[in-house]
C-alpha cells in the first residue's frame, strides 16, 4: 500500500480595503473547521493575504477553496497548486 501524498495549495486573495486581517482570522477557523492545515498571513503587493494550505483529501481542499471564495470581503482568488514537495 503506497502512503498518500500531500497536496499543498497556495491560495492568493484580494480583499476589500481595510478587511485583510479579519479575514485572516476567518480563513484560519475555515480551515480548521473543515480539517485543512493552513497558514494565512496579510501581505503587500497586488494580493492582501496569501495561504498555504495542505491536505491528503482533494475534496477538503476543494470544499476550502470554494468556501474561502465566499467570504464576505473577499473580491478574488488564485490558486496554485503545487506539483512537488
Amino acid at each position: 500500500m503506497s502512503e498518500q501524498q500531500s497536496i499543498v495549495a497556495f491560495i492568493l486573495v484580494i480583499t476589500e480595503i481595510g478587511r485583510e486581517h479579519e479575514l485572516v482570522e476567518r480563513i484560519r477557523e475555515l480551515a480548521s473547521e473543515i480539517g485543512v492545515e493552513a497558514e494565512a498571513y496579510v501581505v503587500y503587493g497586488e494580493y492582501d493575504i496569501a495561504v498555504k494550505a495542505v491536505t491528503d483529501n482533494p475534496r477538503k481542499l476543494d470544499k476550502f477553496v470554494t468556501s474561502l471564495r465566499t467570504l464576505p470581503g473577499i473580491l478574488r482568488t488564485l490558486t496554485l497548486i503545487s506539483t512537488s514537495s
